[in-house]
């Protein structure tokens, strides 16, 4: 599955699209790792159990929204971004949305052909 936040693909032509595909995860906090963060807090930087369940969380909403892309036969997604958003207290939703579309490999100019 070829992805981009672009409109279009240099390698590939669109010939035709199949329309919106998304893909969502939904997770909360954990106690442990929230006893870990606030530690962490205290002496400044990354908090990585947060870095990690992030991560995970954009992975899984990526793949469900070429799952579903896959499921209307495309090989493309274009215009692809995430958003995030609070469901509840201590809950967020990721989202991954594109556009679904066939893509066809772009012809190279003849070898050897002047300009």
């Amino acid at each position: 599955m070829q992805i981009t936040t672009q409109d279009e693909l240099a390698e590939h032509e669109i010939v035709e699209t199949l329309g919106l595909v998304r893909g969502n995860a939904v997770r909360t906090r954990h106690l442990g790792k929230d006893i870990l963060a606030v530690l962490r807090a205290l002496i400044g930087g990354e908090v990585p159990e947060y870095t990690k369940m992030l991560a995970e969380s954009r992975e899984q909403a990526i793949d469900r929204m070429c799952a579903q892309a896959r499921s209307l036969g495309a090989d493309g997604i274009v215009a692809m971004r995430l958003t995030t958003a609070p469901v509840m207290q201590g809950a967020a939703e990721i989202l991954a949305y594109g556009t679904a579309v066939r893509l066809r490999a772009r012809r190279s100019p003849a070898s050897g052909s002047a300009p």
